[in-house]
């Protein structure tokens, strides 16, 4: 293996990972695997074996963890019972997230708790559990304890349309990926984010649905085309392996170029 081989692998080490059942997560959950990582993924049920069978196809581990994000409970109980059984986790990826979209005035009061359950308390909640079995074990060769990589968006910077809970989520999540950087930086783990520009992807079909919206969108992205999820699986693997060591507290956007404009 060479030395740039070693600096992006992965091999040996154990990835938790949320959303990966599709767009997104499911492209980095599958590149994390290439990488040399067995993946953990946490699903609200079994019905969707697809990410599964795609790890399992590349010859790394894979076991789905039942976990519902918008139930606290639910998110509370589940890395107390991974560490029971075993595991380790070496990278935690928190990609679950949910949109509603409602003109401001109207925003109703359960939508609004349910998407900062899932997109902020629960994120918050799971860096907080694994943060805390990373703390616990002894640093690597590097010095190192692990990583963790949250989703955040560009309406981390932006307040968007019709989307406030969304925006005030995301906002969240860039804001306690610096928090845990400022504590955990010295103690051997990194906390980053990522931060998807437009992806054609289900949670933008109301947006590329919308022939104005997605016209406007499109002219103002200097690369031309909206992003694909395949064009996360370079940024994920940098963040969870040792070529990133020395970064932390860290959004990084990945956006053809649209916050630029």
């Amino acid at each position: 293996m060479t030395s740039l081989q070693k600096l992006f692998g992965l091999e040996g080490k154990t990835a938790l990972v949320t959303g990966g059942t599709r767009g997104i997560g499911q492209a980095m959950a599958t590149a994390l695997a290439e990488a040399g990582a067995d993946v953990l993924l946490v699903q609200r049920d079994e019905s969707n074996t697809e990410t599964l069978s795609a790890i399992q196809a590349i010859g790394r581990k894979s076991q789905i963890y039942i976990a519902d994000l918008s139930s606290q409970a639910s998110i509370t109980a589940l890395i107390p019972k991974i560490i029971a059984d075993g595991h380790q986790i070496d990278i935690l990826l928190n990609c679950g997230g949910i949109q509603k979209r409602h003109p401001a005035h109207e925003f109703p009061d359960e939508d609004w708790n349910e998407v900062l359950q899932v997109n902020l308390t629960t994120v918050f909640t799971l860096c907080r559990d694994v943060g805390a079995h990373m703390l616990s074990r002894e640093t690597d060769a590097r010095g190192r304890r692990g990583k963790i990589i949250n989703i955040a968006s560009l309406l981390s910077f932006q307040g968007g349309i019709t989307v406030p809970a969304y925006a005030a989520s995301k906002g969240g999540v860039a804001q306690v990926t610096k928090a845990f950087c400022n504590e955990w930086a010295k103690e051997g783990i990194n906390v980053n984010a990522i931060a998807p520009g437009y992806i054609a992807t289900e949670m933008n079909t109301a947006l590329i649905n919308d022939l104005n919206r997605a016209d406007s969108i499109l002219s103002r992205i200097p690369d031309g085309r909206w992003g694909k999820p395949e064009d996360f699986c370079g940024s994920v693997v940098f963040l969870a392996s040792p070529a990133s060591d020395y970064i932390s507290g860290e959004c990084l956007v990945v956006d053809g170029g649209y916050l630029a404009r």
